[in-house]
């Protein structure tokens, strides 16, 4: 009997009605409308991003004629440091002794430093030896959990710049990292 009502509605036409969705060319032409308006929107704001920092990083190095992370002869005072920029012709780069002392914690854990600092105007002699000093004392009081990573080096760099500057009366503008190591 069963099979009786199965041919039956075989013959009225009672056919299982076919799917209807987006053909596969509609569902291709969508997917490659939306990469392209993504590479685009990618594209534009990459070079939003990138206009801003050539428009700031253009100005120095048109007035010190360097390029960007070195190039200075031996005696001369350019460009310093990895993305430090360049030095203008007025400023003073003078490097400090280094500095080697144990952290605040873990107390095993040594840290050798070296740093150069720049100045805006010549100064007195006992300054360079004076901010050497001060910068000695705030590394021995550094957790090696805050220098950990990218960012916990930003923070030290600007931590010594901060330092440098309060003890030069802002004649100081920058400390350039040249060697740090922890052991």
């Amino acid at each position: 009997m069963a099979a009786a009502a199965a041919a039956k509605s075989v013959e009225a036409g009672d056919a299982p009605p076919a799917k209807r969705g987006a053909s596969i060319v509609v569902q291709l032409g969508l997917l490659l409308a939306m990469t392209a308006a993504a590479g685009g929107m990618g594209w534009v704001s990459g070079g939003f991003l990138t206009s801003g920092r050539l428009a700031a990083g253009g100005a120095d190095h048109a007035q010190t004629g360097t390029a960007h992370g070195g190039g200075a002869k031996p005696g001369e005072h350019g460009a310093a440091g990895g993305d430090h920029g360049a030095v203008a012709a007025s400023e003073t780069v003078i490097p400090l002794s280094a500095i080697t002392t144990n952290i605040a914690s873990p107390k095993d854990v040594w840290v050798r430093m070296e740093v150069s600092i720049v100045l805006d105007e010549p100064q007195d002699v006992d300054l360079p030896g004076t901010i050497q000093q001060d910068l000695l004392t705030y590394m021995r009081t550094v957790k090696m959990h805050e220098v950990e990573g990218a960012s916990g080096f930003r923070h030290l760099r600007e931590n010594l710049e901060e330092r440098a500057a309060i003890r030069s009366d802002g004649h100081v503008k920058q400390v350039l990292i040249r060697t740090l190591l922890f052991e």
